[in-house]
């Protein structure tokens, strides 16, 4: 519970919290995905692989620039916590905080994942999601969030007092070490905030502070993205489960996840390209 106010309001309390807000980043001018495009290549898309998550654990993936994957509820709820990487540069990485400036609080069709400065390009666009007709609950509560950060152990330490290794951020260290070679300790910094796929989540109404609830996703669900550059991925399927009691745990039922890639025509893509890195030209002010 936050602290009440020491301080009394000034007599033009009412006049300075009627301000109307302005939203930070308008995005009429922000280029949109040709969802036409991509609505026409799913059409004639072919599954080339696909990789189990196992419960618990974390996975990598690449998916070349122009095709599809999508990551897919099996055997019972269960939310994942998604990494995203440039193929071919780890310091490019998904960049959570400005996808929620630009996208909002949960991401849903045609939203993009954009990548870090000094690039902040689209990396993935969402071009199918079974779990739209959810919205916002009561509550509050909507499903794919760029709110949270991930379940790690050193928030789990500092509150429980207690270790915890297979929370998401070590299990997606581990799984990026084995990746590419790199030791825990020199992977750990390119393991980053991530997209939580299926989870649902908010904030309350009196306090504020971030909630979970059990997510809505059942056997069947999936979310679909088109790779808008080559991409190495890493997905964990939360300790939680559905994260409807706890998110760091090894008693919540927990079951796997699979991510599906699919290879494109490319008679499809015609007109398409990656997207190039920022036009920003750096200087800073020099």
């Amino acid at each position: 519970m936050k602290p009440r106010p020491e301080n009394r309001p000034p007599s033009d309390e009412k006049a300075r919290k009627a301000v109307k807000p302005v939203v930070c980043y308008p995005v009429d001018t922000l280029p949109r995905p040709d969802m036409a495009l991509y609505s026409a290549a799913r059409k004639r898309m072919n599954r080339i692989e696909e990789v189990i998550v196992p419960p618990r654990e974390a996975k990598t993936f690449r998916v070349k620039a122009g095709n599809f994957f999508r990551i897919l509820s099996m055997e019972g709820p269960q939310v994942g916590d998604l990494n995203l990487w440039c193929g071919t540069d780890l310091f490019e990485h998904f960049y959570s905080g400005k996808t929620r400036a630009l996208h909002g609080t949960h991401l849903g069709t045609g939203d993009r994942m954009w990548s870090s400065f000094p690039h902040l390009r689209p990396m993935a666009t969402i071009t199918h999601d079974t779990l739209d007709w959810y919205g916002f609950d009561g509550f509050g509560g909507g499903v794919h969030d760029v709110i949270g950060t991930r379940c790690d152990p050193y928030t789990g330490r500092l509150l429980s007092g207690q270790d915890y290794d297979h929370c998401c951020h070590s299990n997606l260290i581990r799984a990026l070490a084995q990746e590419t070679g790199l030791s825990f300790d020199r992977a750990e910094p390119h393991v980053h905030d991530v997209l939580n796929v299926f989870m649902c989540t908010g904030f309350t109404r009196d306090t504020h502070q971030y909630f979970m609830k059990a997510s809505p996703v059942r056997p069947g669900d999936f979310l679909e993205f088109f790779a808008e550059i080559d991409l190495l991925g890493a997905l964990s399927a939360c300790p939680g489960g559905d994260c409807g009691s706890e998110h760091s745990s090894d008693t919540a039922p927990c079951f796997p996840l699979k991510i599906e890639i699919f290879e494109t025509d490319p008679e499809t893509l015609e007109g398409w390209s990656s997207p190039r890195p920022s036009a920003y030209s750096g200087r800073h002010g020099k």
